[in-house]
């Protein structure tokens, strides 16, 4: 939980090891290898190499791409002055829901295994997806006590 004078945010990320622009770079050189030996299978007379190669090549890269649109994948948490907001990003998909923090719920249904239900008059958002289920707990107990606390 991050304070900024009247402000909290909290802030839940995928835990990812590369960025994807590490990934871009770990990729071309894997890719050139992979193209540089198919075609010396393929100028040795061994033709079928660079096609397999060229697939090799194509599935890695699908596999990467989706692993760098979700890199960025995050759960953002914000309570100022007389609202919450909560913005989920997935992927390049955003959505934000704004509650007023004078009416919003705070629910948990299975005592730290499920997401965290915010709520307010019909309208809920779902949090914790990117923290461990046994952590969760803790969270909807940080944002019960934040809520209540005066402005």
């Amino acid at each position: 939980m991050v304070h900024g004078g009247e402000c909290s945010r909290w802030l839940l990320r995928l835990n990812c090891s590369l960025t994807p622009r590490q990934v871009l770079l770990s990729y071309c050189p894997v890719g050139v290898l992979l193209a540089a030996i198919g075609l010396a299978c393929w100028w040795l007379g061994a033709q079928w190499v660079l096609p397999f190669a060229a697939l090799e090549i194509v599935v890695f890269a699908g596999a990467l791409l989706v692993y760098a649109r979700h890199a960025g994948d995050r759960e953002v948490i914000e309570l100022r002055p007389g609202h919450l907001v909560v913005r989920h990003c997935h992927a390049q998909h955003v959505n934000e829901v704004e509650f007023a923090s004078s009416r919003v719920r705070i629910e948990q249904r299975d005592a730290g295994s499920s997401l965290i239900e915010v709520s307010e008059q019909g309208r809920r958002a779902f949090v914790g997806r990117y923290m461990r289920p046994e952590s969760r707990a803790r969270l909807a107990d940080e944002l019960r006590r934040a809520l209540n606390e005066p402005s």
